[in-house]
């Protein structure tokens, strides 16, 4: 498994709820969500959000989460079993 550097105060990722992975430290949630989608995740198991390193806060915010068709017509994730799951992996992945 390849981790980001924390050069940086945070990063953003992209979950994949269904294989329990995770893509990030891209400039944006686009480039994670193409490079899990080119491995063969499902869009419907993809979820972004982000990390602040100094507290250690996990977000669920991302234009990748604007999904109307499947309940989310927000840019957080609405869903608490979604972050919940979320959560996990990343806390997991990162050591959080």
């Amino acid at each position: 498994m390849k981790k980001c550097q924390r050069i940086t105060k945070g990063i953003k990722f992209v979950v994949d709820v269904g294989k329990k992975i995770v893509a990030g430290c891209g400039e944006r949630h686009v480039e994670g969500e193409q490079k899990l989608l080119e491995s063969g995740s499902s869009q419907e198991d993809l979820w972004g959000g982000g990390i602040d390193w100094e507290t250690k806060e996990v977000n669920y915010n991302s234009m990748i989460n604007l999904r109307p068709q499947q309940g989310n017509p927000s840019r957080d994730v609405m869903d608490k079993d979604v972050r919940k799951q979320i959560d996990e992996i990343i806390k997991e992945i990162f050591s959080l």
